[in-house]
């Protein structure tokens, strides 16, 4: 979105890049301006991690911390009254609406899995948050073999902890999100994640955020019923966040399971 926006000459020099970020895309955002000398500034809701928001000041972004009671959307309607008051400064990414975001995945998401499975991948699993991972990489996928599934995830209530990922039937749905795509849908609860996000860690050695232990909650989901049918299956995910943002969260602490630093 950034060498799109540099390409295409609406993000040029004098202009800040402005954009509503649950954190994620934000501290690649407030990484690449620190790089390549453009300022940044970002909608974020307030009640994400304490990590998160000291890696934005690090990198010397610009917050409007939002409403945490409205989530992404909060976030959304600030940038958008931001952008509309004072155009000429902004250039306003809009993830949630920006077609370099899906292209991304597209033609780069697609592709590697395609050539790392060896053409053997059978189902695709990711979250919904701008819903950019899933659309661009379904549509490549889909173009490699159109018999493969491609299972979306979301959360199961409007008031979850699944930072990052949108409850679509209540929320801001983002326009690039095609709800067509999907061959399934699935909706994953806030503890399970949890509880995954403990699980990978002191099993498997892998410190992954809650995003992304939901996204093989619902991928186990997957192989369990592959499994009883009685079917080989070759399932993909994506893993978009690492735990190092979520450390000070409490869920660590719970369920007997303590972990200190």
């Amino acid at each position: 979105m950034v060498a799109d926006g540099r390409a295409t000459g609406k993000l040029v020099s004098g202009k800040t890049l402005l954009d509503a970020t649950s954190g994620n895309t934000g501290i690649a955002f407030a990484m690449l301006g620190a790089a390549l000398g453009f300022p940044v500034h970002l909608a974020v809701p307030a009640n994400v991690s304490q990590e998160r928001k000291r890696i934005l000041r690090v990198f010397g972004a610009t917050v409007d911390w939002t409403d945490p009671d409205k989530g992404s959307d909060g976030a959304i309607l600030r940038a958008h009254e931001l952008a509309g008051n004072d155009p000429a400064r902004f250039y306003y990414v809009d993830q949630y609406s920006n077609d370099a975001n899906w292209l991304a995945h597209y033609r780069s998401t697609g592709p590697e899995i395609w050539e790392q499975t060896d053409g053997r991948v059978t189902h695709f699993v990711a979250g919904l948050g701008t819903s950019g991972t899933f659309m661009g990489t379904t549509r490549r996928l889909k173009e490699f073999n159109p018999k493969i599934q491609a299972i979306s995830f979301q959360p199961d209530s409007p008031f979850h902890g699944l930072e990052g990922l949108k409850h679509m039937g209540t929320a801001i749905v983002p326009a690039i999100y095609n709800p067509h795509l999907a061959d399934r849908e699935l909706e994953v609860e806030t503890e399970a994640a949890y509880e995954m996000a403990r699980r990978l860690a002191r099993d498997e050695g892998l410190l992954v955020g809650i995003s992304a232990a939901a996204a093989v909650v619902a991928s186990l989901k997957i192989a369990r019923e592959e499994s009883a049918a009685g079917r080989e299956a070759t399932i993909v995910t994506v893993l978009p966040d690492a735990a190092d943002k979520y450390l000070s969260e409490r869920f660590w602490q719970e369920d007997g399971w303590a972990y200190s630093i």
